[in-house]
């Protein structure tokens, strides 16, 4: 049974086994849509709402990255995209609480755009958190990515609005 939940959240419900997309594709677009519709369903509480689940999405990302990594084998399999989920989720969170508010469409767009590069190019020191035992290494490479994403997002719009 644990296992069983553990792959169910690890490839989000089977799409990093089921999608011909790349899975780190999936997970952050997945990450995108599931964040613009919690905004719209909270749109005066998104940065408190995305921190609550931020909150909890790391631990259980930890836990189930790690188990089903574990069960296949494997030390980061393509199929596991709930890091990517984490990740993406992170950049959008760390946005909206420096926003005050939910990201605009274009915002959560160059959000996911930063994320993606940032994933893929795993630049200094991001690529060391691989290194990470279990499920900590796969989830940290990509939280780390996604503080970055936001990070870089909001001194952009800072520059492009001062």
């Amino acid at each position: 049974m644990r296992q069983a939940v553990a792959r169910a959240l690890a490839t989000v419900g089977g799409l990093g086994d089921r999608l011909p997309a790349p899975g780190t594709t999936v997970g952050s677009l997945a990450a995108l849509l599931a964040f613009v519709a919690t905004a719209r369903f909270a749109p005066g509480a998104t940065a408190p709402a995305a921190l609550v689940a931020l909150a909890v999405l790391l631990p259980l990302s930890v836990w189930a990255c790690g188990a089903e990594a574990a069960r296949r084998r494997e030390e980061d399999p393509g199929a596991i995209v709930l890091d990517e989920v984490a990740g993406q989720w992170a950049a959008l969170a760390l946005l909206a609480v420096a926003l005050g508010r939910a990201p605009r469409p274009l915002e959560a767009v160059g959000a996911y755009v930063l994320f993606r590069v940032l994933d893929v190019a795993k630049p200094w020191p991001i690529h060391r958190l691989e290194r990470l035992p279990g499920g900590w290494g796969i989830v940290a490479d990509d939280l780390a990515a996604g503080i970055a994403a936001g990070a870089v997002e909001i001194a952009l719009l800072r520059l492009v609005t001062a």
